[in-house]
C-alpha cells in the first residue's frame, strides 16, 4: 500500500512539472537574450504593422551582400504593377551584366531571357548578372537604376543605407543596417507575386539547361517560410533576411554578418522561433454598437448612418489581445450638408494605457442640407408622386 501511495505521489510530481514546463514558457513573452544570436547585428519585425519585435545594433551601419537584391527585386515588383515592364518582355544581356562576377548564372552578351525568368535568377540563385540585366531593362543603366534605388531608399525612412550597385557585391561605400533592410523587405512582400519567386527550391532555365537551386536552405527545414534572401561576401559575412508566417502573424528576421552560413540560419531560426512563440497577431474589430445613426441638424435627414473600416493589424504578447479596449469620440457638431465619406468620429484602440492606433468614423451615406429649394423641391416631388 504504502508503495502504491509513493508511485501514486510521484507519478503526480512529474506531471506537475510536466505541466509548469509545458504552460510557463507559452504563458509570459521572455526576452531573447541578445548573446545567444551569433550575428553582431540582427533585428525581428512584425511585417504587418512594423513593429521591432527584437533589436541587436540594427542601426549599425554594415555591408549587407546580396540582400541588396531585395530592393532590387522590389523595384522590378513596381515597374510590373505600373506596366513599365510584363513578364514576357524579353531581356537582353548587356557586355556590363554578362561581366558580373560572384553568383551568376553566367549570362553572355547578347543573349535573352524573359523578365520571368531574369526574376527567378534574381531571387533564387541571387545571379548577379540577371540583376544587373534587369536594372539595365528597367532604366538603361545600372547607374540610373541605383539613383533610383536610393530614392526609394529614402521614402522607406532607410536613413542607414547607400546603394553603390543593384547586386550587392563590395565595393565602397555600399552600407546598410538591419533596420533598413527590414523596411524593405517589409515593403517588398507586399507585392505577394514575389513570394511566387522566393518560395522556389529548385527550377531550371534554358529550356532545362541550366537548374537553379535556392540560397535560402529555410525553406526545406522551417515551417512557414515564405522568403526573403540571402547573402554572403568577404566583408558582409553570411547574411539572411527571412520572412515568415504562420496563423495570421508574419514575421521579418534580419541577420547580418555571421561568420558562417550555417550560425546565418541558426539566428534566423532563434529569433523566429521568439517571434512565433510569444506574440499573436491582434486585428481590432469594430463592435455592432460602435456605428450607431447619429443625430444631424440642419439636414434633410434627422441622423446619418456611419461607418468605420479597419485594415491593420497589431501585434501584442500572446494572451494580451482579449484584455485590449477601445474607446469612441463623436464630432460635438454634425450637421449637414454631410458628404459620405466625411470623417464625423474616431475609434481608439489601447493596449491598457498604450494606443495601437486610431481609426475614423465615417459617414456611410450623403446628407443633404436643408433650405428653402431643397424643401419645396421635396414638395412638389411628394404632390406629383401621390
Amino acid at each position: 500500500m504504502l508503495i502504491k501511495k509513493t508511485v501514486s505521489l510521484l507519478l503526480c510530481a512529474v506531471m506537475t512539472l510536466c505541466l509548469i514546463t509545458y504552460y510557463v514558457p507559452r504563458a509570459y513573452a521572455a526576452e531573447l537574450d541578445p548573446t545567444s544570436i551569433k550575428a553582431p547585428s540582427a533585428l525581428l519585425m512584425d511585417a504587418d504593422s512594423g513593429t521591432v519585435l527584437f533589436d541587436k545594433n540594427s542601426h549599425d551601419i554594415r555591408c549587407c551582400a546580396s540582400i541588396t537584391k531585395v530592393m532590387t527585386l522590389l523595384l522590378v515588383m513596381e515597374a510590373l504593377d505600373s506596366g513599365k515592364i510584363k513578364l514576357d518582355d524579353i531581356v537582353t544581356s548587356s557586355a556590363h551584366a554578362a561581366s558580373m562576377g560572384g553568383s551568376d548564372i553566367w549570362l553572355e552578351e547578347g543573349e535573352t531571357m524573359s523578365v520571368d525568368d531574369m526574376i527567378k535568377a534574381t531571387a533564387v540563385a541571387s545571379a548577379n548578372d540577371a540583376a544587373v540585366a534587369l536594372a539595365e531593362y528597367i532604366c538603361g543603366t545600372e547607374d540610373s537604376f541605383v539613383a533610383e534605388m536610393n530614392n526609394r531608399a529614402k521614402e522607406l525612412g532607410m536613413k542607414d543605407t547607400v546603394f553603390k550597385n543593384c547586386n550587392g557585391l563590395d565595393e565602397e561605400g555600399h552600407v546598410t543596417s538591419a533596420y533598413d533592410v527590414a523596411l524593405m523587405s517589409r515593403e517588398l512582400i507586399k507585392h505577394k507575386k514575389v513570394l511566387e519567386y522566393t518560395n522556389i527550391w529548385m527550377d531550371e532555365l534554358r529550356d532545362g539547361k541550366t537548374q537553379i537551386v535556392n540560397t535560402n536552405k529555410l525553406l526545406k527545414s522551417y515551417k512557414g517560410i515564405t522568403g526573403l534572401k540571402t547573402g554572403t561576401t568577404s566583408q558582409a559575412g553570411a547574411c539572411i533576411s527571412a520572412t515568415a508566417e504562420r496563423d495570421g502573424l508574419s514575421l521579418i528576421a534580419v541577420v547580418l554578418g555571421c561568420d558562417t552560413g550555417k550560425d546565418r540560419f541558426s539566428d534566423a531560426t532563434s529569433i523566429l522561433d521568439y517571434g512565433f512563440a510569444n506574440f499573436t497577431s491582434f486585428k481590432p474589430q469594430v463592435p455592432d454598437d460602435l456605428l450607431p445613426e447619429l443625430a444631424v441638424t440642419s439636414g434633410m435627414q434627422n441622423t446619418v448612418k456611419t461607418d468605420c473600416k479597419i485594415t491593420e493589424s497589431y501585434i501584442c504578447p500572446k494572451g494580451e489581445a482579449e484584455s485590449n479596449t477601445y474607446k469612441i469620440a463623436y464630432n460635438d457638431d454634425i450637421s449637414a450638408p454631410i458628404n459620405k465619406g466625411d470623417v464625423l468620429g474616431k475609434v481608439m484602440y489601447y493596449s491598457g494605457d498604450k494606443k495601437l492606433g486610431e481609426f475614423d468614423i465615417t459617414a456611410a451615406e450623403d446628407v443633404e442640407e436643408m433650405t428653402f429649394g431643397s424643401v419645396f423641391s421635396l414638395l412638389i416631388n411628394c404632390l406629383f408622386t401621390h
